[in-house]
């Protein structure tokens, strides 16, 4: 392997290389954990957390604790991966990872599997023996984030509330940066939610439309009426709010048949500014001015979360200065993207803030980072674990 290239020495920061190459190796696609928990858990135990781990309808979650004080500081992550994609598109064996150059390449490279791996590095870095902490220190990890996530962080959290525990800071280890680790960090993201809308009509030849009701017709009203809802614009710290037709199907096509059936699918991208309660009531009203003849269903919900800057105690005035004193920069607040599990931790107590390597290869045929990304990472997660927790 080639070093060439990299900022800083990769023997200094073996450890978070090697525990990459550790978890990588384990082909843990949701809601498969292969062990990486496993793997954790005596990595962790070693430096004295108690360890708990718990299974859900197959969904491994594992909740570990040290430490003790007025302040609770969280790392929050997952050990599942997408799947491969065509195993003839990759460099190299996704589940046998290399380091090629100064890249490190393999599915879960970016997303996330080195965040953990970089946080773990870190604690080993911190937490040396006879170390004093004045606050508590969690790992809420599962291997159900990359699915439906219904039986992953949510029970994590419903576990916590169980306890009485409250976090105070979260901190996820999901890629955010753009180009080069410390570029952005995401303090927010919007919510989302699927539909389906089913309108009935009459079915009937095309000749004699008289005799029939054009469900497509129909719906071509819903829509319509669903895209002149005016939606929030959002701000420069948030993103506003869209809807999105994503399907429409009417059923087997013959040319000459009037169709009765129409369905379409449609996804809702929100912001801060609406709930679910008041996006779902929006939506029936609309298409209830069109036809009293559908049926409304929702899928996956997932709720929007936003972390602002506060006055005392910041995770992200704390997580700005661990950046700048290992880039020279401070990085841009983004709320872009998709959802993450932040939003089962965030609420008017718990600061939630994901800080991770660069996004750009996630998902994809031939996931990989640089190497002096992972290493960045790791010192800035050294800097953030030595100020909330000494």
């Amino acid at each position: 392997m080639s070093t060439s290239g990299l900022q800083k020495s990769s023997l200094q920061y073996a450890k978070s290389i090697q525990h990459s190459l550790e978890l990588m190796s384990r082909k843990s696609i949701t809601p498969q954990d292969a062990g990486c928990q496993d793997w954790l858990i005596s990595k962790l135990s070693a430096l004295g957390f108690e360890c708990h781990q718990f299974e859900v309808e197959g969904v491994k979650n594992l909740i570990a604790s040290i430490g003790e004080g007025d302040r609770t500081v969280a790392f929050a992550g997952h050990t599942d991966v997408v799947p491969p994609g065509p195993l003839d598109k990759w460099r190299v064996d996704p589940f046998n990872p290399e380091l090629i150059g100064d890249e490190l390449i393999g599915r879960g490279a970016a997303d996330m599997k080195t965040g953990v791996a970089a946080m773990l590095a870190a604690a080993q870095r911190v937490l040396t023996p006879g170390t004093k902490l004045n606050n508590r220190f969690l790992w809420l990890i599962t291997s159900d984030e990359e699915g439906e996530a219904e039986f992953g962080s949510k029970e994590i959290k419903k576990y916590l509330d169980a306890c009485g525990i409250k976090l105070d800071h979260c901190i996820i280890g999901e890629p955010t940066a753009k180009s080069a680790t410390g570029d952005t960090i995401k303090v927010g993201r919007r919510g989302a939610i699927s539909g389906r809308i089913h309108v009935s009509g009459k079915q009937g030849h095309v000749a004699y439309p008289q005799y029939a009701d054009n469900a497509i017709h129909k719906m071509a009203k819903v829509i319509e009426a669903m895209s002149s809802i005016e939606w929030d614009t959002g701000s420069v710290d948030f993103p506003g709010t869209s809807l999105q037709i994503t399907h429409i199907d009417s059923g087997a096509f013959t040319d000459n048949i009037v169709p009765a059936s129409c369905k379409i699918c449609f996804n809702i991208r929100y912001s801060h500014k609406y709930d679910m309660v008041a996006l779902e009531h929006l939506i029936k009203e609309k298409v209830s001015e069109v036809t009293q003849e559908f049926e409304l269903q929702w899928e996956r919900p997932c709720a929007p979360y936003f972390t602002q800057h506060k006055h005392q105690s910041s995770l992200i005035a704390s997580i700005e200065r661990a950046i700048f004193s290992n880039t020279g920069r401070y990085p841009v607040l983004s709320t872009a993207g998709g959802t993450s599990d932040g939003r089962f931790f965030s609420d008017d107590h718990t600061q939630v803030v994901e800080i991770g390597v660069p996004n750009k290869t996630i998902h994809q045929v031939n996931e990989r980072i640089h190497l002096s990304d992972l290493a960045t990472l790791e010192d800035i997660y050294t800097d953030l674990l030595s100020e909330l927790l000494m």
